[in-house]
């Protein structure tokens, strides 16, 4: 079954991508609304086993402050950070 923003599991996701910080609310619901259906099915499942991570985890990552030591959680963490993050202004 092809997986749409319709969808039951969609929906799910949408719903843990609402974290306890606004920090990281920014950076998965624009992620997954305009990105994620476009993911090949490893980079999936990368996204779902992220969302499984607890806030106090994840947040350090996504300020860029720690790297996870999973290789799996680098991978879509840095995709993420690379997609929604704009291009910092060149001096």
């Amino acid at each position: 079954m092809i997986e749409t923003s319709d969808s039951v599991s969609f929906k799910r996701l949408k719903w843990q991508c609402r974290r306890g910080m606004l920090e990281l609310d920014v950076l998965l619901e624009p992620f997954l609304d305009d990105v994620y259906l476009t993911l090949v099915e490893e980079d999936k499942q990368r996204f779902h086993k992220l969302l499984a991570c607890e806030d106090q985890d994840i947040f350090p990552w996504f300020m860029q402050k720690e790297t996870p030591d999973d290789p799996e959680l680098a991978r879509i963490v840095n995709f993420i950070l690379n997609r929604v993050q704009p291009e910092s202004d060149q001096a």
